[in-house]
């Protein structure tokens, strides 16, 4: 499935405990908000691309821009809605589409600082994992898998909360400690 996202905005609606959130392709004016969450510390340990400034975020948008148009990796801005105040910036999702036969897709996610502990992530996740066997089912996505690091305890609790159940645990690949595998299935 190629081309035709980039006007894709998801809504998940505000609880008893949590404003709605809007999940948006990423804008080139978002860079400056990128670079500020990306001077969090452990943002910077459990991520591969770093933004330290505006030519790495030029770069990290790129390649969010470059997934849009092809339709095989598609990564969301996620904000949150709070009553006449700004939308802020508190977490990234993505999904990558099946790419051959086996019919599975990868998704990932990262939460701002500030955002953290709040539910932000798996509410995120929730409706990307939705929408992507929603997108992408009729083009054989059968299963979701998301990888993290296991020593990533928050990371595990939302792929837990998000109903993505531990299948494996890889070994070790550096730079990065070893991995786990959480799947969910369609339907």
């Amino acid at each position: 499935m190629a081309g035709g996202f980039m006007t894709v905005t998801l809504r998940v609606a505000a609880t008893a405990w949590a404003p709605g959130m809007v999940l948006r392709p990423w804008e080139d004016g978002d860079a400056a908000m990128l670079i500020e969450v990306y001077c969090d510390p452990l943002l910077r340990q459990w991520t591969r691309m770093p933004v330290r400034d505006r030519a790495e975020a030029a770069h990290w948008l790129a390649v969010r821009h470059k997934g849009w148009v092809t339709g095989d990796y598609v990564s969301f801005a996620v904000e949150e809605e709070r009553e006449g105040e700004k939308r802020e910036l508190v977490a990234n999702v993505a999904v990558k589409g099946p790419r051959n036969a086996t019919g599975v897709g990868e998704v990932g996610y990262w939460t701002a600082a500030a955002a953290r502990g709040r539910g932000v992530a798996s509410r995120a996740l929730d409706a990307l994992t939705d929408w992507a066997f929603g997108t992408y089912g009729d083009n054989g996505l059968h299963w979701l898998r998301l990888l993290h690091q296991v020593d990533n305890v928050a990371s595990c609790r939302v792929a837990a909360k998000a109903g993505y159940d531990l299948d494996a645990v890889l070994p070790v690949r550096p730079p990065f400690p070893r991995r786990a595998i959480c799947t969910s299935g369609a339907g």
